[in-house]
This record gives structure tokens, C-alpha cells and sequence, in this order.
């Protein structure tokens, strides 16, 4: 097993030469760069636990280089080198956040202990830190609050599947809380002392797709500096959550499929099939019987990734939950922020209760936010309360007009209020904003500009 991955930065190539091979017979695997800029690249494409570079350098000195790295990596371990060793360069490298500094000629014997105690102590750093974060997001499984008979029956099939290791299928709209849910099910599966990794299946370009599910080896593509571990390497042995599945590209869509069959798949640049064991917890706000009858679905991967459906409620489903899920995100922002977060007044539950929540829980929980920082009567318009009177969502028609006409008029004034209220429950977000309306960011940008909406107005 590698020691780790060390980025060696010097100007010489000579001194660069002699490095790597020393670091490599002491079980490092090495990168190595020739200036501080492009040292900085391949902090940001490798990730390097540990950085050992050069005082004088031509465009940026050591100190410098460690202190951009330190703005990219904040705790990354830094050991300076120099042929001119002084105390003040010293103590001045140790107070700005070296971890060591030597002289030449180098004994590596020397450099790979102090190299191994700082990849150690830096790889325990990052454990605590995943585990800090999975904590926080566990906290958020508390979000799923609700004692109506829809969301009951999602805590029921949770309950019942998360013991097996069938693939899940969670189908909902955008805010239900399908990340929330897909947590559930690990956290009460035996893989719960494995890694949960989620994938946003809309956030990756499709270029880098089959890199980011599979990994790649070093010198695979252009700019392939080292190997990088993939999604599925990242989950092994616990729970690979792939939201917004129905997004995926038919090529990817084809080697997901491939690995869900064979448990194995191969890195990018790689020779050798790489076995892989984890479950799949799939999310989707699509129609993917639509997607499979329209060709831009797989049908197979459609029935490999259907096997247990968990439809969760849009939050209009649910309005006896409302009053419970206020009390819960106020009681929450009040200990975030260290105040006294009041109840809402009785006619926002009322409010609440007849808005249709086109943001469903996560448009709730943005709303309680904004009122315990500006209070209920910020919200108020939001929710319909004192706002001028304007169309519903259910406008009736002009029955003055021609047939053609007093529709194309019911149409006009129904989107412009759709739009408006996901525009207000995503806070501008167009992206965000165009895939809860399912609809393409183009046409949607269209409509703003027909109907002379603003994302800026929203944010």
C-alpha cells in the first residue's frame, strides 16, 4: 500500500529526478512540478497529502507557494528546502505554517519520516473531518418530520428495505428530501459504517462523467496527472447515492448499467477490471417510463434501478404536517443563530396551508430562515398574506374574449405566477428553477424575458 501522494516542487530537474526515485523506494507515490503555478494545479487536480518544495524558486518563493496552497488546502502538511539555511528563514517558515524545514543535500531517510507523520496526521485530519460532516447531515434526517399517512408510509418502507441490499429507487420533487431519505436507508442498512457518497448527476459535465464514476489512471488524458479514485472506489463497501439519475447521459447510462450488472468496472487508461461493492440509492424528480418510452432512457437500467420505488409526498400533499415542520425548522434556526425565534402568528399556518409550496420542504425550511432572521412579516408576501390582489394559480377565464384568445390570456397569467413562485422558492436559482418546472433553461429564460421576470429580483 502507498505511503501516500507527495507533490515535490523544485526548479532543478535534476533535484526533481532524485527526489521522486528516493520518495519512491521509501513507498510514496510522487508528483512532481517545476514552479509554484504548477504546483498549484496539481494541488487542485490530485490532492496531495503532503507538500515538500523548494525556498528559492524563480516566480513565487516557498513561503509564498505554501501560503496559496494553504488558501486551497488549509492543513495541507508543508516541508521548505533550502541550500541556504539561516534561523530567522527558519523560524519565519515555521510561524507562517511550515511543517518542517531542511537543508541540502537532502537525506531523504530523514525527509520520509517527517513526511510519514504528517501524511498520517493529515489523513486522520480528513477522516475527522467526513465524519464531522456525515454527522451534521445525519442531523438532517430530523427534517423528515411528519405523522401524516404519506410520509408514515416512506418511514414504514425505509424501515423494511434498508436491511436488504436491493438498489432503491426514490421518485419525488425537487425539496421532498430524497437525499434526506437515501441517508436514512444507509444509516439502518448494515453498510452503515461504510462511506455514503453522493453524485448530482445534473452537476458534472458529461465529458467528465465516466472520470467521475470510474476514476482514472495517471496519464489517461491530458492533464490525468495522477490516478483518481472514482465514485464508486469512494462508496466501497458502503452506499452510492446518484441524484438526479434521469439526467444521465445514454453513453454513461450504458457503462452504469455494465457495472451494475458485472460489479466491476474499469478506470479510464486502465487494463484491469476493478470488482466494487456497493448499493445503489438512486433519486429522480423525472418521468422515467416517459424517458424510457422517448428513447433518452435506458430500459434496462430503468428495471435495474426500479427494484424498490419510494415515492415521496410533495409537501401540498401533506398540509396537516406544516404546523409540526414550522415548529421544527424555527426551534432549529433558533439554536443556529442564538435567538429567540417567535411562533408564527395563526394566519401564516393558514397562509401556509393554501400555498402550493411549489418548493415543497426546502422552500419551507428557506422561508423559517428568512423569519428568524427578519421576522414573519417578511414572509407574509411570500405566503400571499397582504400582498395585492392578483391572478391565482387558478384564474378563471375571460369569458368576454374569443375562445382562442381568453385561453392564450388564462395560459399567459397561470405561467407567470408558476414561474414567479419558483423564482421566490429557489431564491433566483434558473437551473434550480427550470428542472422543478421541467423545462429547459433556454425556453425558461424566454418566458422570464416575455413576461419581464428577473432572476436578481429573487435572490
Amino acid at each position: 500500500m502507498s505511503e501516500g501522494l507527495i507533490l515535490v516542487v523544485d526548479d532543478d530537474p535534476g533535484t526533481r529526478k532524485v527526489a521522486r526515485a528516493n520518495l519512491a523506494l521509501e513507498g510514496f507515490e510522487v508528483l512532481v512540478a517545476s514552479s509554484a503555478v504548477e504546483a498549484l494545479t496539481r494541488i487542485e487536480d490530485a490532492d496531495p497529502l503532503a507538500l515538500v518544495s523548494d525556498l528559492k524558486m524563480p516566480d513565487l518563493d516557498g513561503i509564498a507557494l505554501m501560503e496559496r496552497a494553504h488558501a486551497l488546502r488549509r492543513a495541507l502538511p508543508v516541508v521548505l528546502v533550502t541550500a541556504h539555511a539561516t534561523v530567522e528563514t527558519a523560524v519565519e517558515a515555521m510561524r507562517r505554517g511550515a511543517l518542517h524545514y531542511l537543508t541540502k543535500p537532502i537525506r531523504y531517510d530523514e525527509l520520509a519520516v517527517v513526511l510519514r507523520h504528517a501524511v498520517a496526521g493529515e489523513r486522520a485530519r480528513r477522516d475527522l473531518e467526513r465524519l464531522r460532516g456525515e454527522l451534521e447531515r445525519a442531523a438532517g434526517f430530523e427534517e423528515l418530520v411528519g405523522s401524516s399517512a404519506a410520509m408514515q408510509e416512506v418511514f414504514r418502507l425505509v424501515e423494511r428495505v434498508a436491511g436488504a441490499d436491493a438498489t432503491v429507487l426514490l421518485r419525488g420533487e425537487t425539496g421532498t428530501g430524497k437525499e434526506l431519505v437515501a441517508r436514512a436507508v444507509h444509516r439502518r442498512s448494515p453498510r452503515r459504517d461504510g462511506p455514503f457518497v453522493a453524485v448530482n448527476c445534473t452537476a458534472v459535465p458529461r465529458e467528465l462523467m465516466e472520470s467521475e464514476f470510474f476514476g482514472h489512471e495517471k496519464g489517461a488524458f491530458t492533464g490525468a496527472a495522477a490516478r483518481r479514485h472514482g465514485r464508486f472506489e469512494q462508496a466501497e463497501g458502503g452506499t452510492l447515492f446518484l441524484d438526479e439519475v434521469g439526467d444521465l447521459d445514454l453513453g454513461i447510462q450504458a457503462k452504469l448499467l455494465r457495472v451494475l450488472q458485472e460489479r466491476e468496472f474499469t478506470r479510464i487508461g486502465g487494463e484491469r477490471a476493478e470488482k466494487t461493492d456497493v448499493r445503489i440509492v438512486a433519486a429522480t424528480n423525472r418521468d422515467l417510463e416517459a424517458a424510457v418510452r422517448e428513447g433518452r432512457f435506458r430500459d434496462d437500467l430503468y428495471y435495474r434501478l426500479d427494484v424498490i420505488p419510494i415515492r415521496l409526498p410533495p409537501l401540498r400533499e401533506r398540509p396537516e404536517d406544516l404546523p409540526a415542520l414550522l415548529d421544527h425548522f424555527r426551534r432549529s434556526f433558533a439554536e443556529r443563530y442564538g435567538r429567540t425565534v417567535p411562533e408564527p402568528p395563526p394566519e401564516a399556518v393558514a397562509a401556509a396551508r393554501t400555498y402550493p409550496w411549489p418548493g415543497n420542504v426546502r422552500e419551507l425550511r428557506n422561508l423559517t430562515e428568512r423569519a428568524a432572521l427578519m421576522g414573519w412579516d417578511a414572509v407574509a408576501p411570500l405566503l400571499g398574506q397582504g400582498a395585492a390582489p392578483g391572478p391565482a394559480l387558478a384564474t378563471p377565464a375571460d369569458f368576454g374574449l374569443p375562445l382562442l384568445d381568453a385561453r392564450a390570456r388564462l395560459v399567459e397569467r397561470f405561467e407567470r405566477q408558476y414561474l414567479t413562485r419558483l423564482l421566490v422558492a429557489h431564491r433566483g436559482k434558473v437551473g434550480e428553477v427550470a428542472r422543478a418546472a421541467g423545462i429547459a433553461e433556454r425556453n425558461l429564460y424566454e418566458k422570464m424575458k416575455a413576461y419581464g421576470l428577473s432572476r436578481e429580483d429573487y435572490r
